[in-house]
């Protein structure tokens, strides 16, 4: 059977992929593109199809040097494929899409659709345009149509979803061209993240992540500067909702009453990731961050006060235009000054389009690479440090999927801690499902996990658990429908700290 006869068997029915990087933005929005597709009719090609399918869409990045270059590399890959395949569609969206319009279909005259960030909603329907037409359809809304929650969903877990609650940033860093392509912040009222988030709880869900481009921003739309610590408090009192997080706040807007609130709500989890960027007033005040060490370490100490136990991580470039030794050694201060549990570390790369790619003072590389090793090497020690701290603590943890590549040899199962640790556990006897809740004592600690190794103290079969098993049973009963996908939450997810974490590092 051709790989034509394989992606349309079922009836004629058309198959997609989704391609996507960069940001949890986009991975919230190939969510709804999913979504859309699966609504239209369309059925998600299975794993390893590798531009099998019969609409292949990539949801693009723009913040990295070489974004084009990689997107490009990936077109031309497809090429002879949809050459061999008569009916076969590319579709490109997200920031690139938005940023570079016209030039794709100059450069990659075989795509069929170029979408933006604020009209994903159209997909389907720029699809069906151009398979008439026998023509590129080339669609870029300037301002957002319709707030993305609004549109259908295929989530990635039964479990854990992300909701967003604002679209857009303020922001003017130096570094970042995000503002530029999702426009200005745009909020969503409260009593509709609510409504998503009391619709998901009853659908099974037990962990949330607030999602927003500058997340406790939240109310500068809508004219409520309290406005997010009044979502977080609510959202305590959603019977059913065990575990909430967000990501990414700015240490501009983070306020004394979000400490309180996060201090306050019993299922908001001690767990903050707060991008730094630099620890160098010089370097912040280039990069146009408008706060400097001094009011970031202030923060930190105020959470830790209020919240003891807390895990917070952070992003950090390396190398920004102008950076001198001192610059770097200031940084590296802060990072002892902080004892972050993780950093996400990345080395400055020109984002074409922003200020900062034409700012003298371009570092070379071999200096960027001697500083990145020395961040790493020492994030590296604290890391793990901080981890030696949680040997013979008792912990609850929400069992996971797919995050401990090694259970199967080891035997073991993983799951998050509510600092959203990732821990490997001695699997049980009794049944346990991904989305239930087991409690363990850490009895060994590394830089980037932790494990139980003695018997599991406690099982807590969860309506989270249920929702996984009938996921999972309807998918092996129906194979060419996977069940419904809710985002697990990245940030947090301890990741080799020598590779420079994904994503857009703008927050």
């Amino acid at each position: 059977m051709s790989s034509i006869d394989r992606s349309q068997s079922a009836g004629g029915t058309r198959t997609y992929e989704v391609r996507t990087y960069g940001c949890q933005m986009n991975v919230h929005d190939s969510e709804r593109l999913a979504g859309l597709l699966e609504d239209a009719g369309y059925v998600r090609a299975p794993e390893g199809s590798d531009g099998d399918a019969d609409v292949v869409v990539f949801n693009t990045c723009a913040v990295r040097e070489n974004a084009d270059n990689k997107l490009y590399g990936n077109l031309g890959h497809l090429a002879p494929k949809k050459a061999r395949r008569p009916g076969m569609q590319i579709a490109v969206g997200g920031c690139l899409a938005q940023k570079d319009r016209d030039t794709i279909v100059r450069r990659a005259p075989w795509v069929d659709v170029v979408f933006g960030t604020h009209n994903i909603g159209k997909l389907p329907v720029l699809l069906e345009r151009a398979r008439v037409q026998e023509e590129a359809q080339v669609e870029i809304a300037e301002s957002l149509e319709a707030f993305p929650s609004t549109l259908p969903t295929r989530r990635e877990s039964a479990y854990a979803a992300w909701v967003s609650i604002s679209v857009g940033c303020n922001n003017t860093c130096t570094f970042c061209i995000v503002p530029a392509l999702r426009g200005k912040e745009k909020d969503r009222r409260p009593g509709d993240i609510l409504a998503e988030i009391e619709a998901l709880v009853a659908e099974g869900v037990s962990e949330i992540t607030l999602l927003g481009q500058n997340v406790n921003a939240y109310g500068s739309d809508i004219g409520d500067r309290e406005a997010f610590s009044k979502l977080l408090r609510a959202c305590g009192k959603i019977e059913g909702l065990e575990r909430v997080r967000f990501t990414s706040p700015h240490p501009r807007d983070f306020t004394d009453d979000v400490i309180a609130a996060m201090a306050e709500t019993p299922n908001v989890m001690p767990q903050l990731h707060m991008p730094l960027q630099s620890g160098s007033d010089t370097v912040l005040k280039a990069m146009r961050r408008s706060y400097r060490q001094e009011r970031y370490l202030g923060i930190i100490e105020k959470v830790r006060a209020a919240i003891p136990h807390a895990a917070i991580s952070t992003d950090i470039i390396v190398g920004f235009p102008g950076e001198t030794d001192e610059d770097f050694e200031q940084t590296l201060h802060v990072v002892r000054e902080a004892r972050f549990a993780q950093a996400f570390t990345f080395q400055y790369s020109k984002r074409p389009g922003t200020p900062a790619a034409e700012m003298d003072g371009q570092i070379p590389k071999k200096v960027v690479q001697e500083r990145y090793e020395r961040l790493v090497a020492l994030q590296e020690e604290i890391s793990w440090e901080e981890n030696k701290k949680q040997v013979g603590r008792t912990l609850e943890l929400m069992v996971a999927e797919g995050e401990g590549r090694k259970d199967d040899a080891t035997h073991r199962l993983s799951g998050r801690a509510p600092d959203s640790r990732l821990v490997h556990f001695t699997k049980p006897e009794q049944e346990v499902r991904p989305g239930d809740v087991v409690t363990v004592e850490i009895t060994y600690a590394a830089p980037h996990h932790l494990l139980a190794e003695g018997p599991v103290l406690h099982v807590r079969r969860t309506r989270a658990g249920d929702a996984w098993e009938k996921r999972t049973s309807e998918k092996s009963a129906k194979a060419a429908q996977p069940g419904v996908m809710l985002g697990l939450p990245k940030i947090g997810v301890p990741a080799p700290l020598p590779v420079a974490a994904s994503g857009c590092g703008c927050d």
